[in-house]
């Protein structure tokens, strides 16, 4: 990281924490007065705002003097619930967070047990078992609406209580899954390991406010099992951690490693079995030789198609004190996890561990029907004084409010209500004439029924004003999500990053290690929008065109920061068009992988619709193979060298990500290169997402001539072996230099495949091999490649090889070449000079296949 970057990381670092600071909200239960906590900066407020129920208990030994835990509030043990009512924005994200510390007692009553609810939803069962301790319940979750109930209730011994409870805004990217309609995520364990001392690591160090428990941490069952070997290290280097989850600095800051080549633990989990969302956290924070590796595997839990993956942390971060996040989207975990990471025999070094985060999916229980609790809110304003009206929490659920009585339904409905002498005044709503709802309202002598034809009542008027109520209520969420939207300029994020840390463009994918999920979800709130007058600015008003593709025109920019970028124009206005728009920023907001050409933004304005690109200086692997001049000085190792490129960026889509991605345009036009001739796969909007439950797609055939599966074609059935085929015509044009179809160089056979395949089967890949290779290549890593290649062309999915294997044959090839490069080589159509694939100082191109890695958010086999 150069150290403007560094620097521009350490400002966005303070920008959001002041930002974030505002939005939090810890409220002290029992306390008697706000104040700052001087050790963490945070403002605590006290709860006598937010109940009214309760009475204020004073703990004997608060957890470390904290202001906080030298009281709580405690409530009646009766089958009521007491809740707090907290302001939230729908569909935003948030960590909340709930303490229990019970403290001495000379009470000889038992230990609480009780019930902690969100909204409907059980939590947690708080049972407290040490008084000295300090309970901490997380949860991360998506609003629905514009507050949450968070109520205690169901005592089964001794009272209810509770002593903080806090909720903090996360960023948009942040916890994301595919099931958050459905469940939410209750924390389980979070770790940070190689941790400097016992104490855990939150606010202000980590501006989200999690706590990140120490791995010294010596509660019983914790962290036993640890393998021998194990050692502790730690830096004092940056770390770059601009992933989905932005884990803190200085818990990435240190590690365990096993010297032994194995790290293992064990743990229990609270509430488990259970399926769960799963991160690993890698960063390498030492200084490796020049030959040392670090490659590792997963061997416990063991997980159908995972464990045999290979974590390489510098190839899969993109380089050594980077993060790396790979992460289960869903997986089932017993109550004891034992999980271990073990080096694999080529590796020189052992295993690496930053930290890991585990969360319980809880399934989110509906509320009572909004109609129903709408009417109840009419109903409860005739009454304003009275105390029955004040009840709190959902009506139904956990348990019903005592004049209320529900079905079982989902989501419940009220189908009783006793709301006898209480002075009520007003009209019945109308709502009670339906016969749906048994209504007791005897002793209510100012409570009449509405005649049929006096329309000019109160309670018209109380029912008017309850709807535009909830009418206002409901433009004002939306005025406010929309204000809130992520639409803002490029200039508005690089100035302002309150609500959006993940703004600087490198990002990783939510897909991992462990499974993936839709690339449609939220795909336009994660991506960075970019406004029109930044993009004319840029391209200068569109004045220089760079190229057209089956996008449409492509025109040169530069930002306002100086990142050169490619700009598409979506020609295209039908509804195909417009899918491939969505397509290709649903899939690469999602993704990233250093062969996959990163998505910078994208605008939607006066009915354009652009994309930007990272600016690709040497063009595409066409314009070099069958360009003229300097372009076409590629020699052999070079070409391979970018073959294995493509291949990794293409092996991510098919391995990396579950379920798998298809490109279905694989070509050399789509094969683009950046400044240092490294290799990125582009344009996605034809790109496919697999069902990993079925063994293809069916769709209707989309690609190039010269490049199109002819089984894909035939049957309409798309399978990642489309995309070897594709691929396989690619090593043809790198073997022969010739186009995919030509009548003129092919005949009757009229494209390369039919032409290549009669000639190597003949034994002649000398008649196939470009022209220019000749005299420079060791004919033994041109077989290599053949061989692959013709594989890759077969008429049938099942005889072609996997992407894998494909690399893993061009990886062969080069090691073979890499040992015939012993001699200078001259390239014939431009005189540049090439030495053991690097040229010499006076070319622009700068090839160094001798560590040709990715910087895959996450792993994939190799």
């Amino acid at each position: 990281m150069d150290l403007f970057s560094y620097f521009l990381v350490i400002f966005l670092q303070l920008t959001l924490v002041s930002c974030q600071l505002k939005e939090f909200v810890s409220i002290d239960c029992g306390g008697i007065s706000n104040y700052t906590d001087p050790s963490t900066g945070l403002a605590w407020i006290s709860d006598t705002g937010f109940t009214t129920h309760g009475k204020v208990v004073k703990v004997d030994t608060p957890k470390d003097n904290m202001l906080q835990y030298q009281r709580r509030r405690d409530f009646p043990a009766d089958r009521k619930k007491y809740c707090y009512t907290l302001q939230t924005t729908a569909r935003r994200r948030y960590l909340v967070r709930a303490t229990f510390q019970y403290g001495d007692s000379n009470s000889e009553d038992s230990y609480p047990k009780f019930q902690l609810y969100l909204d409907s939803t059980m939590w947690s069962t708080i049972t407290v078992l040490d008084s000295s301790r300090v309970y901490v319940e997380e949860i991360i979750i998506r609003a629905t609406s514009t507050s949450i109930h968070l109520c205690l209730c169901c005592a089964t011994t001794s009272s209810p209580f509770i002593s903080t409870l806090e909720l903090r805004p996360l960023n948009l990217s942040m916890y994301a899954t595919d099931y958050e309609d459905d469940f939410f995520l209750k924390v389980a364990a979070r770790v940070n390991f190689g941790a400097l001392s016992k104490d855990a690591i939150r606010y202000p160090d980590d501006p989200y406010d999690r706590i990140w428990d120490s791995d010294l941490d010596r509660r019983q069952n914790y962290l036993v099992g640890v393998a021998p070997g194990t050692e502790r290290i730690n830096t004092s280097k940056n770390i770059d951690i601009r992933t989905h989850e932005f884990p803190p600095v200085k818990v990435m800051q240190t590690a365990v490693v096993g010297t032994r080549g194995q790290l293992s633990y064990r743990l229990n989990l609270e509430g488990f079995p259970a399926n769960a969302r799963a991160y690993a956290y890698f960063a390498e924070i030492e200084d490796l030789g020049k030959n040392d590796t670090r490659k590792f595997t997963m061997q416990q839990p063991r997980v159908p198609g995972y464990n045999n993956i290979i974590v390489n942390i510098i190839e899969n971060a993109n380089g050594s004190n980077t993060l790396y996040e790979p992460s289960y989207m869903n997986i089932s975990l017993d109550f004891v996890l034992s999980f271990s990471l073990v080096k694999t025999l080529d590796s020189t070094r052992g295993p690496l561990l930053n930290a890991i985060e585990i969360s319980k999916y809880v399934q989110i229980v509906p509320k009572t029907e909004s109609k129903d609790a709408i009417t109840l809110d009419i109903l409860r304003s005739l009454s304003p004084g009275s105390d029955w009206a004040h009840v709190e929490g959902d009506p139904c659920n956990p348990a019903p409010w005592e004049w209320v009585i529900c079905s079982s339904s989902t989501p419940p409905r009220i189908t009783k209500l006793y709301v006898q002498n209480n002075s009520l005044s007003g009209e019945i709503p109308p709502t009670f004439h339906t016969g749906k709802i048994v209504f007791k309202y005897d002793g209510n002598s100012q409570l009449v029924q509405r005649g049929h034809h006096n329309r000019n009542s109160k309670l018209i008027i109380w029912a008017s004003i309850g709807a535009v109520s909830v009418f206002a209520v409901l433009l004002l969420g939306s005025l406010l999500l929309l204000c809130n939207a992520p639409r803002k300029s490029y200039q508005e994020k690089s100035n302002n990053r309150c609500n959006s840390a993940h703004v600087i463009s490198k990002r990783s994918s939510s897909y991992s290690l462990f499974h993936g999920g839709s690339l449609m979800d939220e795909a336009l709130d994660m991506a960075y929008y970019i406004t029109l007058s930044d993009i004319e600015e840029a391209t200068q008003n569109f004045s220089k065109k760079i190229g057209k593709g089956s996008f449409g025109p492509v025109y040169y920019g530069k930002m306002k920061d100086g990142k050169e970028v490619a700009v598409k124009i979506l020609a295209d206005a039908s509804s195909h068009g417009n899918h491939q728009f969505v397509n290709e920023v649903a899939l690469l907001s999602r993704i990233h992988h250093r062969n996959l050409v990163p998505l910078i933004g994208y605008c939607e304005e006066a009915h354009q619709r652009i994309l930007v690109y990272e600016y690709m200086h040497n063009g595409s692997l066409q314009d070099h193979i069958h360009g003229s001049g300097n372009q076409k000085c590629l020699d052999w190792l070079s070409r391979l060298s970018i073959a294995e490129d493509a291949a990794k960026g293409l092996e991510y889509l098919h391995t990396g990500c579950n379920p798998s991605i298809i490109h279905r345009d694989v070509k050399t036009s789509n094969i683009l290169l950046d400044i240092n001739m490294r290799a990125k796969v582009s344009d996605f909007g034809l790109s496919r997402q697999a069902d990993e439950n079925l063994t293809h797609v069916s769709s209707v055939a989309c690609g190039t001539v010269g490049y199109l599966d002819p089984e894909y074609y035939a049957n309409q059935q798309l399978t990642e072996k489309s995309d070897v085929y594709s691929f396989g015509v690619v090593l043809l044009e790198l073997i022969s230099g010739r186009k995919p179809v030509s009548i003129e160089d092919y005949g009757t056979e009229w494209n390369i495949v039919h032409w290549a395949r009669s000639l190597i089967r003949k034994g002649d890949v000398m008649s196939i091999m470009d022209p220019l290779l000749a005299g420079n290549i060791k004919i033994e890593s041109l077989w290599r490649i053949a061989e692959v290649a013709i594989l890759s062309v077969e008429p049938h999915g099942a005889c072609r090889p996997r992407m894998q294997e494909v690399v893993l044959a061009i990886q062969d090839a080069i090691k073979i070449e890499k040992e015939n490069q012993r001699t200078y080589k001259v390239c014939s159509s431009s005189g540049t000079m090439w030495f053991s694939g690097k040229s010499l100082p006076s070319c622009s191109l700068d090839i160094d296949s001798s560590d040709i890695s990715n910087g895959c958010a996450l792993p994939s086999a190799r």
